[in-house]
């Protein structure tokens, strides 16, 4: 009795053991795509021509990141913590957010990268500003002069 009903067919399909990577490979292509776009955009930061001095290097604690405060050339402020920046602000919206991030960071320690050209007024009165805002410590970020990189 062949092809009754209710009765197993003769010839059975095996199962299938292999894996279709098919849409992993999609899925693979997309990212790429996207991480290539992305890349770029992480790692752009704020145009500062810092003063060329020799000096030592700060020697900061392994666990703690940095915060960063930037002064361009126009006189704009911005922050960056970690890998983050910010938009430029001004003094009163960074000293706020200075003091938050110091609130929860107590060892952090504040880094100040002054365009060579920003008048020195502004840099003082930044520096005055984080004091105020709760920072123990504030370093100057500077670039080796030309000569000496050589």
């Amino acid at each position: 009795m062949k092809g009754g009903m209710g009765m197993m067919p003769e010839h059975r399909r095996k199962p299938m053991s292999e894996i279709n990577v098919v849409p992993y490979i999609d899925v693979m292509l997309v990212l790429l795509v996207i991480f290539m776009v992305t890349a770029p955009m992480l790692t752009q930061g704020v145009k500062v021509d810092l003063p060329e001095t020799t000096s030592d290097p700060i020697q900061q604690e392994k666990n703690v990141e940095p915060i960063i405060v930037s002064v361009d050339s126009n006189g704009a402020y911005y922050l960056e913590v970690g890998d983050e920046g910010s938009d430029p602000m001004s003094l009163t919206q960074l000293s706020d957010q200075v003091g938050k991030i110091l609130s929860q960071r107590t060892k952090s320690e504040i880094l100040v990268r002054g365009d060579e050209y920003v008048d020195y007024g502004v840099v003082v009165r930044l520096m005055a500003e984080l004091q105020a805002a709760g920072a123990s410590s504030i370093g100057l970020i500077t670039d080796t002069p030309r000569e000496q990189q050589k």
